[in-house]
């Protein structure tokens, strides 16, 4: 009568919503299940004298889930039933030979939290991890390897723990104490218990190959997306940003991390997003004594347990507190990495495993291709625009500059045959302006002709157009800008960065402190001078205001040899005038 109990209450607990006939239409699914499960069922009918069929129905029960936390909760529950046991827990053995998951049954969740940080595999449960065989205590006091129990802990007697072996290797354990009605477990709980433990990890196995399946589909989907961001032209920073947000989303990690090789044998972290990036963003590390240079010398996947405490990580500031399992996989095509994807996840959370590091490291290598070939069309792009480039330059000074220099030649020989002296001074103005037009179509294509050695590097003109379109969000309008003369061609680089910051500092001023409607900028390279102009029609300057901005800023123009002025407007505003002359 009790084992008919039990099998009522299992069905009830594991097996809700499936159909009643169910445990009449048992018996065909045994051909179905592995040689060795169906060996014990039979045993377990001749040794306990009860039909297999009842056990079968635990069984059904712990396979029925494909999610392996779901398949994991049901072995439990199944096992608390079996047994009829008043508590249970599931162990899950890691890398390190402790317990990297412990799933209780039967405490609630007031207790666990009286109770404090979960087992870590010491004591009698750590028993079981070193000596993997069936272990029956009717005392837990009594046995050598018990610690006793933490405060708050319920208190047990009886023990019998099981391993669970997944293809001869241990996944973990099945623990259950207090038998209900006191006394002991039997060796028919121990019979029935170890048989439960081969048919749940037939089903750990099956829902591990679903985990990897459903794994390698969202890593194929994310790589997908990755090489059609990449190949059409998108933002290299968006789609790193791309990368690692799919690795963190995928792998349910906390903090993720990507680190890009520089000069020499050094690392800088081009992007972090989750818990803390802001202490890894922009660090520039040796390859010595980093977790990602660990990765780049491994040539594979590098698994920590506990980042925070790892003795790889020996170089750069305090950056992992808080963090426990961590992984990094270098990203690379043949024998060049170009970069390293690393995640953590928060302390107390599971470590990551093979099923899970295997497809990422075919991700961070696909990643690191689709990055070479959008590479490699840019540099395609890039041998294209130059030729365009030169083909512009020839026929700007084979055509364009002939005809004009053709044109002032006969401008001038008609001076002479001109008597009336105001034509005859515009027609030398005309020849003047023309031989200027020429100068600048010269140093044009010079400037076309001559290549950037910094790639992707941008001119003044479109970096102070940048820098007056970014302002605007702050501003509340785009300021009018007014620019002239050959500033990507004559304006000497250092010169360029001192303006850019003039012109940024300028608007923020305005931003900040004007309340101003509308601004003005205007930058003129003439006469081997640089002069930008930054007005606006706000409230002016405050006589006791603060002038460490505008101090800075007049010793940029000191630095570089020239001099700035900040006048009040007539019409109400201010005017700043920052000049200064090319070197040389």
């Amino acid at each position: 009568m009790v084992w008919q109990d039990h099998r009522f209450r299992l069905q009830r607990r594991l097996v809700v919503g499936e159909d009643s006939g169910r445990a009449q239409s048992a018996p065909p699914l045994l051909h179905a299940l592995p040689d060795e499960l169906l060996q014990r069922l039979r045993t377990v009918e001749k040794t306990t004298g009860h039909s297999h069929h009842v056990l079968l129905e635990a069984v059904l029960a712990v396979g029925t889930g494909l999610e392996l936390p779901q398949v994991l909760h049901r072995i439990v529950e199944a096992a608390v039933v079996l047994a009829d046991a008043r508590y249970g827990a599931l162990g899950v053995v890691g890398a390190d030979a402790r317990l990297s998951q412990f799933l209780p049954v039967g405490v609630t969740g007031e207790q666990i939290v009286g109770i404090g940080p979960l087992p870590a595999g010491h004591g009698l449960l750590g028993e079981l991890i070193r000596h993997p065989e069936p272990l029956r205590v009717a005392e837990l006091g009594d046995h050598p390897a018990s610690y006793g129990f933490p405060p708050n802990h319920p208190a047990m007697h009886s023990f019998l723990g099981v391993p669970i072996k997944v293809r001869d290797k241990v996944f973990g354990n099945l623990y259950l104490t207090e038998k209900r009605g006191g006394g002991a477990f039997t060796a028919e709980d121990e019979t029935l218990l170890s048989t439960l433990a081969v048919a749940a990890g037939v089903a750990v196995e099956h829902a591990r190959l679903y985990e990897e399946a459903r794994y390698r589909q969202q890593w194929l989907e994310a790589n997908s997306e990755i090489v059609a961001g990449l190949l059409p032209g998108a933002e290299e920073n968006d789609v790193l940003a791309m990368i690692v947000g799919h690795a963190v989303r995928i792998l349910s990690a906390d903090l993720g991390v990507l680190v890009l090789p520089v000069d020499g044998d050094r690392l800088r972290v081009e992007l972090a997003s989750g818990v803390d990036a802001e202490a890894h963003r922009g660090l520039v590390l040796p390859r010595c004594g980093s977790f990602a240079g660990a990765a780049i010398t491994a040539k594979g996947p590098l698994i920590s347990h506990d980042i925070e405490h790892d003795p790889r990580v020996m170089v750069g500031p305090p950056r992992w507190s808080g963090l426990g399992p961590a992984v990094a996989v270098p990203m690379a095509t043949g024998e060049r990495v170009r970069g390293v994807l690393q995640l953590a996840r928060l302390q107390g959370r599971e470590s990551f495993t093979e099923p899970e590091t295997g497809p990422l490291l075919t991700f961070a290598g696909q990643a690191a291709l689709a990055m070479e070939l959008a590479e490699r069309r840019i540099a395609a792009g890039q041998v294209a625009l130059l030729k365009d480039r030169e083909r512009i330059a020839r026929d700007l000074h084979d055509l364009a500059i002939q005809r004009l220099f053709a044109t002032g030649m006969t401008l001038q020989s008609a001076i002479r045959f001109v008597d009336d002296p105001e034509a005859s001074d515009r027609l030398l103005r005309a020849v003047e302006d023309l031989d200027e037009t020429i100068k600048i179509i010269r140093s044009t294509v010079f400037g076309l002709r001559t290549r950037d050695p910094v790639r992707g590097r941008k001119g003044l003109r479109s970096q102070t157009v940048h820098a007056t379109e970014d302002a605007s969000h702050v501003l509340g309008f785009t300021p009018s800008l007014h620019m002239e003369g050959l500033l990507d061609t004559d304006v000497p680089d250092g010169l360029a960065e001192h303006v850019l910051a003039v012109l940024g500092e300028a608007l923020s001023n305005i931003a900040r402190h004007a309340h101003a409607s509308a601004a003005d900028v205007s930058l003129i390279a003439r006469d081997r001078r640089l002069t930008l102009t930054v007005a606006d029609d706000g409230v002016g300057i405050a006589k006791d205001g603060r002038r460490s901005g505008l101090l800075n800023l007049a010793k940029r123009a000191e630095s570089a040899g020239g001099e700035m002025a900040v006048e009040a407007r007539p019409a109400g505003g201010t005017v700043l005038v920052w000049w200064a002359p090319f070197p040389g």
